[in-house]
């Protein structure tokens, strides 16, 4: 007998959606997290699949969308030739105008926390300062975790699967086997802090955020209210000698030689107040693994992978891929579907969305392009069927409208979009094309897998 069914280990908002939607169908659940609630995070710009599709799923959409967050519309770019910044907006595509053509910038202080309360009031036994170290294997399958407790004391405990969504620093993802693959394109640095007083582009497009290329890489401009601003420079490799040393010094002279993000911050100043007060440095983030799940195990957001921020899909890649493994998890307990067919699925899906942002950004790079270029790229990647301003959106939106790696017949609908239109409609959604041949399509409440002609 085991102490649970499932246990998660992270409780960002991967490990959130993972236990939330297993607990949502019965099952008892335990996450882990190492840290107390709320705690900083990094990540605060979303995608409208996340607002509409995911937290709709888990109950939660009517309180993100109350939560007084900035409204993001879209983005604005001063990228490639084009020596004026230009604009896209998520209304430009079919499946998110309307109710659906708008996502948020977050603190992630306070989104999380919405995320892992929401859990803990479906069920999940949440336990914060217990930090995860080891799995426990019998036979070749994991079915357990092995922790220290808020008091320092070693423990134990038992499941029949168990989720990773503990983030680049995972201690247990290298027991699915395989390794972690440190992208040889995407090897970048971030540097990062936040102002107050920050300039706002013209409405409606005031909550966009803002990426502006420049010689050493690219920033960030994200605001998260009417006052405060997120702001981040993305140094190339070879360029990053240039922020060792005095981090402040280095900050300061990335944002003097970018004149759009120099112009937004000339009457700004830095934040004072934690956790915004202090400047914070991430590299070697882009990663994939060559395994993303052994029996028992399955490895979800960034301890499974992560790709250049550019646009923004962290958030979504996290949640995303706690969906396809809470959909495996509850049909193999349900005895629908068996563990293998289910986590081909979970994998095959997951790798699509996250090659899909991967292949796109490799050409996005290529600073000898204009943005009519980039939409032709993405419409040409995706196989949309409409105009390139809409693959474009699609893409960056997390809805994009075709699978490109295999040869489907018909504009079939990707996952993103059908998140959005089974979160607000539900069973009215109708039912879902499987995304690969002979592969499983989602259940009408969209937690489960089944066959196509169920």
């Amino acid at each position: 007998m085991n102490d649970y069914d499932v246990i998660v280990v992270g409780g960002g908002p991967g490990g959130s959606t993972a236990a939330a939607l297993t607990a949502l169908d019965g099952h008892r659940v335990l996450l882990l997290d190492k840290e107390s609630f709320p705690r900083y995070q990094i990540g605060e710009s979303l995608l409208p699949a996340t607002i509409h599709g995911i937290c709709a799923l888990l109950g939660l959409r009517e309180e993100i969308l109350d939560a007084g967050f900035v409204r993001k519309r879209g983005g604005t770019f001063q990228w490639g030739t084009s020596p004026e910044p230009w604009t896209f907006s998520f209304a430009a595509s079919d499946r998110m105008a309307g109710p659906t053509s708008y996502a948020f910038q977050v603190e992630r202080t306070r989104f999380d926390k919405m995320l892992l309360d929401n859990a803990r009031r479906l069920g999940v036994e949440v336990r914060e300062g217990h930090r995860a170290f080891g799995t426990v294997k019998t036979g070749g399958r994991v079915n357990g975790v092995r922790y220290i407790d808020d008091t320092g004391h070693e423990r134990l405990s038992t499941a029949r699967f168990v989720v990773d969504a503990s983030g680049h620093g995972s201690r247990i993802h290298h027991d699915a086997g395989g390794r972690r693959e440190y992208s040889p394109f995407f090897r970048n640095l971030a540097l990062f802090g936040y102002f107050l007083g920050g300039y706002r582009v013209p409405e409606p497009n005031s909550g966009n955020i803002v990426c502006a290329s420049f010689a050493d890489g690219w920033f960030w401009y994200i605001p998260l209210s009417a006052t405060l601003t997120s702001v981040g420079a993305v140094v190339k490799r070879e360029s990053a000698t240039k922020v060792q040393g005095d981090p402040e010094v280095a900050y300061a002279e990335l944002i003097s030689a970018c004149p759009l993000i120099k112009d937004f911050l000339r009457d700004a100043s830095r934040a004072t107040e934690a956790p915004y007060d202090r400047l914070r440095v991430r590299k070697d983030y882009s990663y994939d693994r060559t395994v993303l799940w052994s029996p028992g195990l399955a490895l979800v957001g960034d301890a499974a992978c992560f790709i250049d921020p550019v646009f923004s899909s962290g958030v979504h890649l996290a949640t995303y891929s706690a969906l396809l493994a809470a959909r495996s998890i509850n049909s193999v307990l349900a005895g629908l579907v068996d563990e293998n067919r289910c986590f081909l699925e979970f994998e095959a899906r997951y790798r699509r969305e996250f090659a899909l942002f991967r292949d796109f950004l490799i050409t996005f790079y290529h600073q000898h392009s204009d943005e009519h270029a980039y939409f032709g790229e993405a419409r040409k990647l995706t196989k949309h069927a409409g105009s390139a301003d809409a693959a474009f959106v699609d893409l960056v939106g997390g809805v994009t409208s075709t699978d490109f790696s295999r040869h489907l017949l018909g504009d079939v609908l990707a996952e993103g979009a059908q998140l959005q239109l089974r979160g607000l409609l539900g069973e009215a959604a109708g039912a879902e094309p499987p995304m690969f041949p002979g592969g499983l399509v989602a259940s009408a409440d969209g937690r489960r897998w089944q066959l196509p002609d169920v």
